[in-house]
């Protein structure tokens, strides 16, 4: 029986683990490396759709939604009577799901872990829920994405070593349950997700736990949740190649402008992250010369574009001082143009990294955007 979702190796950089490769989905390919927007309740917040896939140079094949928010609003059953989530929302491309398991396990004490699953109270409403493997398939199946994600704990990042260890043993068995649970091959690929927290040996342990099940592809979940830099760079220099190099490898919540590149040096062939979208609400944006927060009163008068070296419909077409307006304004036009903006920058930054593993001079361009970025 085939995969829905398969993917093809083209090239590894010569310098580095790098490599560059494409995901073949039902609903088109996804040149690899690749940054996937987030659209936690099935919108990427301040942009239509088709904004959305016009991004880059080459556009965007894929993007993210949310399990559990989802669930909870406006419900799964309502997505499946709809025609499934691509209909739903409008959206053409590819859809990767999280099995919510991150937001779950996020919510304290309003959740309870058990063998079975995770009963938890709503943040909406607080009524009861209870979150198995078996229901996070359920749900995905409805929603109709083409990558779903298999229901994991994502431990606390300073739990002691021996509940870790209890975590990714009971993640793996989810992961069996998953799978069993899981029957439309053709349409929908699972992912596992290795935990691990930040012990070699246990996402060692992980990694040939989950690894024996030969899903389509896998994830690196638990990392990027508060931790130093140093400590996950650390982590994925001895874990990412314990996965197979023949499946895509997905990095979860990862997208500031040095932790992509220093995944994808690393073998990291997929990203998502709420940061672009949120930081643009709070006036922040990306660019090619640093971070700029436009709150910042030296840019009242400055008439220049955001970032000259852009080309997006934001830089084109608005100075600093006119988004510094919006901005102070509380003008929904601010969310927009900066949202498009850090979006477009992450995608296109991700279409030169591509473009520098086939030439092989990744490091090259990598120096070259960190000296010119600046301080991170």
């Amino acid at each position: 029986m085939k995969n829905a979702v398969t993917f093809d190796l083209y090239k590894t950089d010569s310098g580095t683990r790098a490599r560059r490769g494409c995901l073949h989905t039902p609903h088109g390919d996804v040149q690899t490396p690749v940054f996937m927007p987030v659209g936690t309740q099935a919108t990427i917040k301040a942009m239509k759709p088709e904004d959305v896939a016009g991004l880059g140079h080459e556009g965007v094949n894929i993007i993210l939604s949310n399990t559990y928010h989802l669930y909870l609003r406006p419900g799964h059953e309502i997505v499946r009577k709809a025609g499934g989530l691509h209909k739903f929302m409008n959206w053409k491309g590819a859809i990767l799901t999280d099995s919510g398991g991150f937001q779950v396990f996020s919510l304290g004490d309003l959740r309870k872990i058990t063998e079975e699953g995770v009963e938890f109270r709503s943040f909406i409403d607080g009524s009861k829920h209870m979150f198995t493997p078996e229901k996070s398939m359920e749900v995905q199946n409805a929603l109709g994405s083409d990558i779903i994600m298999a229901f994991d704990e994502c431990a606390p990042p300073d739990a002691d070593r021996g509940y870790i260890k209890k975590s990714l043993e009971r993640t793996t068995r989810w992961l069996r349950r998953c799978k069993d649970s899981h029957k439309d091959v053709e349409r929908q690929s699972l992912f596992g997700i290795m935990q691990g927290g930040f012990f070699k040996d246990l996402r060692y342990e992980s990694a040939m736990q989950i690894c024996e099940l030969d899903l389509p592809g896998y994830a690196i979940g638990g990392l990027s949740v508060g931790e130093p830099k140093e400590v996950m760079y650390d982590v994925l220099d001895n874990c990412v190649e314990l996965l197979p190099s023949d499946k895509p490898r997905y990095l979860m919540g990862v997208g500031s402008p040095d932790c992509l590149f220093e995944g994808v040096e690393r073998g990291i062939d997929m990203f998502d992250c709420v940061l672009p979208t949120r930081i643009a609400r709070n006036a922040a944006a990306f660019t090619s010369v640093g971070k700029v927060n436009l709150r910042n009163a030296v840019h009242t008068d400055d008439f220049e574009p955001l970032d000259p070296n852009c080309d997006c419909y934001c830089c084109r077409n608005y100075s600093r001082a006119y988004l510094r307006h919006l901005c102070k304004s509380n003008e929904i036009m601010s969310s927009m143009l900066l949202t498009e903006h850090n979006l477009y920058f992450l995608v296109r930054t991700m279409e030169k990294i591509r473009e520098a593993i086939e030439e092989d001079r990744f490091l090259e361009y990598k120096q070259e955007f960190f000296d010119s970025y600046g301080e991170f």
